[in-house]
């Protein structure tokens, strides 16, 4: 099977921010970028330990659920309804490999926990300005 960059983002990342509330065209463009072509450095850079279309580690994974989701106990529920019923239980980060919607709540979710959610709005030129 072979999935093209308009299929990704029009049967998974739109319909995962919206269902999540946070669609916005710069947020799906950035992760539609993210996951096409994985940075060399940052957030969702290509390691070795990640995983899934995003490159996202089980460390940052458990940390996303330990230090953020346990203490919003709303998007807690809307992340985890996304999640298989069972698999979740026995294997938390094996939803990150092979649940397109759930690794893309995740990567959305470590993007705004580290601030960069504001950013995504902001033309580049714009990002440029106001890091200098």
């Amino acid at each position: 099977m072979y999935v093209t960059a308009e299929h990704l983002r029009d049967q998974v990342i739109r319909p995962t921010l919206k269902y999540l509330g946070k669609w916005t065209p710069a947020c799906e463009a950035f992760l539609l970028e993210a996951a096409v072509n994985a940075p060399e450095l940052g957030l969702f850079s290509a390691r070795n330990d990640g995983l899934g279309l995003f490159n996202i580690t089980a460390a940052q994974h458990r940390d996303l659920w330990d230090r953020f989701l346990a203490f919003n106990p709303d998007m807690a529920s809307r992340v985890r309804g996304l999640a298989s019923q069972r698999a979740f239980l026995s294997d938390p980060d094996g939803e990150l490999q092979t649940n397109l919607s759930y690794c893309t709540a995740i990567a959305w979710l470590l993007y705004q926990r580290a601030g960069l959610a504001k950013e995504a709005g902001m033309a580049p030129v714009q990002r440029a300005r106001e890091s200098a």
